[in-house]
């Protein structure tokens, strides 16, 4: 059966990553096929706009986009594109897995946890944000409703239970922020009683983020709200070795987005040498969503083969002297096996 796909190749590395992951997924005959679609820096250029409309349309049409990094201009009347994707599409649940690989740079073996953040409200709502007017001072709201509170704590049980997990880990700032992050840990504590098969643990978000240096393997699946989901996520990269494993879906209703959530890394653009997982690894969670289960094992088998046999076709920020084409082309190897 296939399946239509948008593809944002994306800005700086973009289209080195997307290429290599392309060719893995063509590799796996998952009978895929792709719109090209323009965002980012080549869009502005071409269209005048970071996000076309008829970008916006097509990831609306395929219901599925695979995107590589983005770069927003830094500047006044630029906001996020990636926040904007999200909004337009209320892709509420972000979901990064970090899962350790053999040949990595990382402190930690053998962890295995996911972090679902609420997408779409929270802190980065930027809801009444204004300076006075002597500028001293600036404000901004944080907004978290219960239906957004609801949504993404189930979203985190029902992902535990599909997938044999067996602990979810609420992280607030309930003592602190009572209003906010209060309503969240309390409807959290409800959606945790329809699970009774499913431990529940709910802990400060400081303390979280030293748990997790001290002893991560204690975490399964952790959900968070938008700001500490953010900040978390990236912690728990650190934890397997950095964003160049990190990948992120953007999940919602009517779409889903998959990307890498490392940046565009300008700085490297060109010189074939950025690593590919990160973006390969978001391909096996569109996959996962789309259903194939098994070619989505092949890619995270693949990668976790590749870095610890093939060392010299892994990119040097692995630690291995190849480049960006020689690790699809090791992974186009494993999977045609």
């Amino acid at each position: 059966m296939s399946h239509s796909i948008a593809v944002i190749k994306g800005d700086g590395i973009g289209p080195e990553i997307m290429d290599a992951t392309l060719r893995v997924l063509d590799a796996l005959d998952c009978g895929l096929e792709y719109e090209f679609i323009d965002a980012g820096l080549g869009a502005l250029e071409k269209h005048g706009t970071l996000i076309p409309q008829e970008s916006l349309a097509a990831i609306e049409k395929h219901g599925i986009a695979l995107k590589g990094p983005l770069t927003t201009p830094i500047g006044k009347g630029f906001s996020s594109i990636n926040v904007q994707l999200r909004r337009h599409f209320d892709l509420y649940a972000n979901v990064r897995p970090a899962i350790s690989f053999p040949g990595t740079r990382s402190r930690y073996d053998d962890i295995d946890m996911i972090t679902v953040r609420e997408n779409t409200e929270g802190a980065y709502l930027a809801d009444g944000q204004e300076y006075t007017d002597d500028g001293d001072t600036a404000l901004s709201v944080i907004k978290v409703t219960r239906k957004g509170s609801e949504r993404i704590v189930r979203y985190a049980f029902e992902l535990a239970k599909n997938n044999g997990r067996k602990k979810v880990t609420a992280v607030h700032k309930a003592n602190i922020i009572k209003t906010s992050s209060g309503l969240f840990l309390e409807v959290a504590r409800e959606i945790a009683e329809e699970y009774p098969d499913i431990e529940f643990q709910e802990m400060i978000v400081d303390n979280a983020c030293m748990q997790l240096v001290m002893n991560p393997h204690q975490f399964d699946v952790v959900v968070t709200t938008n700001l500490f989901g953010d900040i978390m996520s990236d912690l728990c990269a650190g934890l397997v070795g950095g964003l160049g494993l990190a990948p992120g879906a953007n999940i919602g209703e009517k779409a889903a987005i998959f990307e890498a959530v490392h940046g565009s890394a300008p700085d490297i653009e060109g010189k074939k040498i950025a690593n590919p997982c990160a973006l390969l690894l978001a391909a096996a969670q569109m996959l996962d969503h789309l259903n194939m289960d098994e070619k989505a094992t092949a890619i995270r088998k693949g990668i976790r083969d590749v870095l610890e046999n093939r060392r010299d076709m892994v990119t040097p920020d692995m630690g291995g002297t190849g480049t960006t084409d020689t690790f699809a082309e090791a992974l186009v190897d494993y999977v045609g096996r």
